[in-house]
């Protein structure tokens, strides 16, 4: 039997994948068939997925960091635009607010799943994962369900955040529940999209600002401010891009009725329009980031 053990990230850390192979005596050519199998693909996923959580747990700045940023963004949308904002119908504005900010703020946790990977990438990790015996597919995979376990506990710690500072459900507990599920569904999309971006950019610096090449969608999208409130050809953009239709399905799952007479729509409307969204950027991002991969 042999075994092979690598070390993915030697130079920072002590952790270690080790994927399996062995060979049945007395088949040479079955035992190099099983060789050059490998790790299967759910091993492999989760073994690169677990050293990525183990990376981002030993740099507890990383959680410091976007939590505040998450806080700070929210509470200037909350106590300084809030009072200039009108035309949310019977809706207070906290209640219009938090559910299109909860929703976006996946990108924030994006953005570091792009970073981290032009990180691994510029480390030469990415190089060595290459050189084992497993699907090119598991290596972005487990970065992607990776950064997707992150983003649930963001989405779960900028939740609290809403709830302190006025935020309330008026849709009933299940609802809401699937309104945070939906979030993380359009997260594990965004990360396709950021670990894509991370791997063409090629260094953490570039990666973040290719990243931000995103966030002017949440601006021109109905997460902060009612559409209705633009120019009238801003609104026709606005209202046909995908975070428009993932921020209005959460906001009608937590809001109910009064979110559905505000927004002009009930939640066919927009539910799906959002996974429609959502499986469209999976689609255009994964075989990107493949392509990348193999290069």
């Amino acid at each position: 039997m042999t075994t092979t053990t690598f070390d993915p990230n030697s130079d920072s850390n002590s952790d270690s994948m080790t994927l399996g192979r062995t060979g049945a005596p007395g088949s040479p050519g079955a035992a190099g068939a099983r060789a050059r199998a490998g790790a299967s693909q759910v091993v492999s996923t989760l073994t690169i997925a677990g050293r990525t959580i183990k990376k981002f747990v030993r740099t507890p700045q990383l959680i410091v960091a976007g939590t505040a940023q998450g806080a700070l963004f929210l509470l200037i949308f909350r106590y300084v635009f809030g009072g200039a904002v009108a035309h949310t119908g019977s809706l207070r504005y906290v209640d219009f607010l938090v559910p299109g900010f909860v929703a976006t703020s996946v990108l924030f946790t994006g953005m570091g799943a792009s970073a981290g990977v032009a990180d691994d990438l510029g480390l030469g990790l990415m190089d060595r994962l290459r050189s084992l015996p497993i699907s090119r597919f598991s290596i972005i995979d487990a970065n992607v369900w990776a950064n997707t376990a992150l983003t649930v506990l963001s989405l779960a710690i900028t939740t609290g955040i809403g709830f302190a500072i006025g935020f309330r459900i008026h849709n009933g507990v299940g609802p809401a529940l699937e309104a945070f599920g939906m979030c993380v569904v359009f997260g594990f999309a965004f990360c396709w999209l950021f670990v894509a971006l991370g791997l063409f950019a090629g260094s953490p610096q570039a990666a973040q600002s290719l990243s931000f090449l995103v966030f002017p969608l949440t601006f021109v999208s109905s997460a902060y401010v009612p559409v209705s409130t633009m120019p009238g050809w801003m609104q026709a953009f606005a209202n046909h891009q995908p975070i428009t239709a993932m921020v209005n399905t959460v906001r009608i799952l937590t809001e109910g009725h009064g979110a559905e007479a505000a927004l002009g729509h009930s939640l066919n409307y927009y539910l799906p329009a959002s996974l429609a969204w959502s499986a469209l950027i999976v689609a255009l991002a994964a075989p990107l980031a493949v392509i990348r991969l193999r290069r």
